[in-house]
């Protein structure tokens, strides 16, 4: 038996690797034209079978000429990587920001895997900056050569930053008409997008520029010491706090912060960098008691650079929130009664699962066709946020003030046009990053074009927040507008909390 489980796990090995093999080679090599277009046409059909609201920013007699303008400009064969570049501008054409083509990459096997854990990053180590057409580190973590924030990169190995950032520009969309999220999303992928291109490098040259003085440096990607090893592994382990507030070692911080600010207890204040559901309930209940305890009259949510999560935790924070029953969201469109049950039940499954899947089928099955249902000729996906939910017993009825920016998208957009609908917060920052009146997610049917192999993730469910909607096609717009600067992050003053902090100082001021 012992001898019959290591073959079968050397099979699985062996298979592995075939795998990564076979996919890098199917990456360099060129896909004939008459195949890219069965691509484009393929993945057009599916979006029209599948998302709910295709056409709400692009009439449907544009989209038609856009897909079948890029058809005309394929006359030559191509490789999965260059073919991206030219399809995935037309999908962001569709302006609904959850709809991206996964852009095609080489993998690596599992040692190389491990080699690259056992060095730091080249680029990640940095903080960066858009603006219009160019990169600025903000931060220099490790003081990696004393290059000083502020420093904007002009050029990666003699090619100019402008032209990588006019191509990936293309590549990201919002919700709608949004004019704030695309340089906060663009600088946390364009490394990611670099490194799809260019592969994982060990040196890389930056061409830079600081105060007028132009400067070249040699980033290295430097293997980690024994103590950067042991911090590593410490930062893996799961305390009880960790887990309450949702530690991401990667960068050695926490998604979810509770604190008072000042020198007693009338400001709460609770940052959530993502809403990943993990511990949240406990999270907020025990938030929630004490600031209940402290009489706090004043709540500040941060959800800047939060691109959003789950709705069951969004659901729960505004039951916090709310001083009377509430429905979070409208009922979830989607396309036909089958569409929840294209969401590729046994994706990325291996062996074991495949068959634990297959006994679990019936039950997905029947809960994804019991969970649809058909009203006035439109069918809808039941979730709990749709229902009619009460407060808690902790919840706030104190003054809450909400911080947003482009940034803040999805989940952070559902929560925010409602608290504003219902006049429960005053919204201080920037346009979100996502729409005020929804967008499109839920959960995902995972298509792969059938000769390039692209995967493209489409969206199944309509999620709107149940309010009137504003049918202006952007995103939340702040009850009051604080920009901020570069240079207020690099001074690490937070103009935004700031005017908050004052205000309240104000009203303090005036009910002495």
């Amino acid at each position: 038996m012992q001898k019959s489980y290591f073959i079968f796990f050397l099979f699985l090995i062996i298979t592995s690797c075939g795998s990564i093999r076979r996919h890098n080679e199917q990456q360099t090599a060129c896909i004939p034209p008459e195949k890219l277009k069965e691509d484009v046409d393929f993945a057009y059909s599916k979006l029209k079978e599948m998302h709910p609201k295709l056409y709400w920013y692009i009439s449907k007699k544009d989209l038609d000429y856009k897909f079948d303008s890029i058809k005309n400009t394929i006359n030559e064969s191509l490789t999965p990587l260059q073919f991206y570049f030219k399809l995935q501008p037309v999908i962001s054409e569709i302006r609904e920001g959850h709809l991206s083509l996964r852009i095609p990459s080489k993998r690596i096997t599992k040692k190389e895997i491990k080699t690259l854990e056992n060095k730091k990053g080249m680029f990640s180590r940095f903080e960066y900056y858009v603006k219009n057409d160019r990169l600025f580190i903000i931060q220099n973590k490790d003081s990696i050569e004393n290059i000083k924030p502020g420093t904007e990169i002009l050029t990666i190995d003699q090619i100019p930053v402008s032209d990588y950032i006019k191509r990936y520009k293309k590549l990201i969309s919002s919700d709608g008409f949004n004019t704030t999220f695309q340089p906060y999303f663009l600088k946390d992928l364009f490394f990611s997008y670099y490194v799809a291109e260019k592969g994982y490098e060990d040196r890389a040259t930056l061409e830079t520029i600081y105060n007028g003085e132009k400067k070249t440096y040699q980033l290295t990607r430097e293997s980690k010491s024994e103590n950067d090893l042991k911090q590593d592994k410490e930062n893996k382990k799961r305390t009880q706090e960790k887990k309450i507030n949702d530690y991401i070692a990667f960068s050695d911080s926490y998604n979810r912060n509770f604190k008072f600010l000042g020198k007693d207890s009338t400001i709460a204040y609770i940052k959530v960098k993502s809403f990943s559901s993990d511990y949240s309930e406990k999270f907020y209940k025990e938030s929630f008691k004490k600031i209940k305890d402290a009489k706090s009259p004043y709540l500040i949510i941060d959800i800047r650079n939060n691109y959003g999560g789950s709705l069951e935790e969004i659901n729960n924070l505004y039951s916090y929130l709310s001083p009377e029953p509430y429905v979070l969201i409208k009922p979830s469109q989607v396309n036909s009664k089958t569409t929840p049950l294209k969401t590729n039940y046994f994706r990325k499954s291996n062996p074991f699962q495949s068959i634990f899947k297959t006994l679990t089928y019936p039950t997905f099955f029947f809960a994804q066709t019991f969970s649809t249902y058909e009203k006035g000729g439109k069918f809808y996906y039941k979730v709990k946020p749709d229902k009619k939910s009460r407060p808690n017993k902790d919840a706030f009825n104190g003054k809450v003030f909400v911080l947003i920016n482009g940034g803040s998208f999805s989940a952070s957009s559902i929560i925010t046009a409602k608290l504003k609908n219902d006049k429960r917060a005053i919204l201080v920052g920037e346009e979100t990053g996502g729409a005020n009146d929804g967008t499109v997610a839920g959960f995902y049917s995972y298509q792969t074009l059938p000769n390039s192999k692209i995967d493209l993730p489409i969206g199944l469910l309509l999620v709107q927040p149940n309010i009137t909607f504003t049918d202006t096609k952007k995103g939340v717009l702040p009850d009051v507008k604080v920009s901020e600067t570069m240079q207020d992050i690099i001074n690490k003053k937070d103009s935004q909390l700031d005017w908050v902090l004052q205000e309240i100082g104000k009203e303090k001021s005036l009910n002495k």
